[in-house]
């Protein structure tokens, strides 16, 4: 019998001009959490793929138990134990939570949907997970952690072995990721065994059992968390594993600072909805990099997109280069020179059909036009020059950019916008889901900007990124403004007194 639950022996996998996987090596120990690591694009996802049946490896052989498996598709994936929960949930969201929790195997007998039993049964997996949520709300109006707690009860009620975490805390907070990890830890000490996937390395060495890191489509290697005397592996070690080379500084050195001149000053702009933001007044200046710091629900998103014309504005003043703007629409907030990078790339970045070509110059697309016809060898020399600026990994302009890895992905968004020659850039959470080579590529894309002259609004949920690259952090707390604070005076421990103000005064008042 085979010490390992998990066997996935010289795993290779192709497309078109590019090897993705090649003579790949996975072992995963039954009732453990083993962490899969690599730099964006080192494989990692076409590997777990490769395991749940949606893609067929050219080479090699899995193993489960000691058999040998074949497994070519999601469903014979999931027959065989093996769940997989998505870094993008995309539920079907007008149908209730227990549809989606039993959806292609509703309990019932001859074709007939037995709803109750389905409801009990929710009911009861859901309080074993310690998750309050009526089973017949709709999947739609769940926050990003019920929707992913939902794919785990799937899993347990399928009785899977094996679950495939990608990214599971990306959109989640600090309490959604302890409630997280107090269920792999139960389901871990009932045999069920774990390969997650995460670039947040302290989450990593919290709750991980052993660690294989993959880079540029290769096995590097296999190492226990910590070892027999408890020593655990450090950060600065697995980093140099993924990429190849010692990263002595997280961030890029920041030269020169400021000005004083004010680019865009806001005053008391509030949302029509009261439970959105209210009252928000800051100055950003030429040059500086503010960032924006809070908690899930601190209404961040949502005042951004209202500032470029995504979402309404009720009352308030902002002014752009000293005359005033109003956020009529992002069409209007684009020829004004904002640029807005989205927090979902997926949901709200991309064009996941179409190739990074068009994705690079969609929002440029009159500059490329005369008298309505497009100057498609314009708008590839562009493409092409603003793509190996930012170090694109791709074969080709034709890629789909669905293709890419989620690192690169992010970086073909930036160039878009960079290609508008926008003065203030917006970035929600530029670098989520993205592992350290490809962040410290986008910080210095950051500064090489605010070199050009720009200005960058930074939001951003990683404390240490919020602190490493920020001129100044506005704290948001429920839609209220609650403190800035300057370099020099940045701690976590201040970041998240002020982040948690108005709920803390709630907490006390009650």
């Amino acid at each position: 019998m085979s010490e390992y639950l998990l066997e996935m022996k010289n795993i290779t996998k192709t497309f078109p001009g590019v090897k993705a996987l090649d003579n790949v090596q996975l072992n995963v120990r039954k009732g453990t959490v083993h962490a899969l690591m690599g730099e964006n694009g080192a494989g990692k996802s076409t590997l777990m793929k490769c395991l749940f049946g949606i893609y067929e490896p050219d080479g090699g052989e899995i193993y489960l138990e000691g058999k040998k498996a074949y497994i070519h598709s999601a469903r014979q994936a999931m027959d065989n134990g093996i769940a997989m929960v998505h870094q993008e949930l995309h539920p079907i969201r007008f149908r209730s939570v227990m549809e989606n929790v039993y959806i292609g195997r509703f309990p019932g007998h001859f074709g007939v949907v037995d709803h109750k039993a389905m409801y009990d049964k929710t009911k009861a997996l859901f309080a074993d997970l310690e998750l309050d949520v009526d089973p017949l709300a709709l999947a739609g109006e769940q926050s990003a952690a019920i929707l992913q707690m939902m794919e785990i009860a799937r899993a347990v009620d399928m009785k899977a072995k094996i679950i495939i975490l990608d990214e599971p805390t990306s959109s989640l907070s600090d309490r959604e990721v302890e409630h997280l990890f107090k269920i792999i830890n139960r389901l871990r000490a009932q045999g069920v065994a774990f390969v997650y996937i995460s670039h947040k390395m302290k989450e990593i060495l919290e709750i991980s059992d052993e660690i294989t890191v993959m880079r540029d489509g290769t096995y590097v290697g296999t190492w226990p968390v910590s070892d027999e005397k408890g020593e655990k592996l450090t950060i600065d070690f697995i980093i140099k594993q993924m990429v190849g080379r010692e990263m002595t500084n997280q961030f890029p050195a920041r030269e020169g600072k400021p000005s004083s001149e004010v680019v865009l000053k806001v005053e008391h702009v509030s949302s029509p909805l009261p439970k959105s933001f209210q009252d928000v007044s800051f100055e950003l200046h030429k040059q500086e990099i503010l960032g924006i710091g809070g908690l899930v629900g601190a209404q961040r998103t949502e005042f951004v997109e209202a500032l470029f014309g995504l979402r309404g504005i009720a009352s308030g003043e902002i002014l752009l280069n000293g005359a005033r703007y109003t956020a009529k629409s992002p069409g209007y907030a684009k020829s004004q020179g904002l640029a807005l990078l989205t927090e979902e790339r997926r949901a709200t970045g991309i064009f996941g059909i179409l190739p990074i070509l068009e994705n690079t110059v969609i929002a440029n697309q009159r500059h490329y036009a005369t008298m309505g016809v497009l100057n498609d060898r314009k708008r590839a020399v562009d493409a092409d020059a603003s793509c190996k600026e930012l170090n694109v990994k791709t074969p080709s302009l034709n890629t789909l950019i669905q293709n890419l890895s989620g690192g690169n992905q992010q970086k073909v968004l930036i160039a878009r916008w960079l290609l508008t020659n926008s003065d203030i850039l917006i970035l929600d959470e530029p670098t989520r889901g993205i592992d350290v080579g490809a962040k410290y590529e986008i910080y210095n894309i950051m500064l090489g900007q605010i070199k050009l002259g720009r200005s960058i609004i930074m939001i951003s949920s990683e404390m240490p990124e919020l602190m490493g690259m920020s001129d100044r952090i506005m704290v948001m707390c429920e839609g209220r403004v609650t403190g800035f604070l300057n370099k020099g005076e940045y701690s976590q421990e201040k970041i998240m007194a002020l982040a948690t103000q108005f709920a803390s005064h709630k907490k006390t008042a009650a």
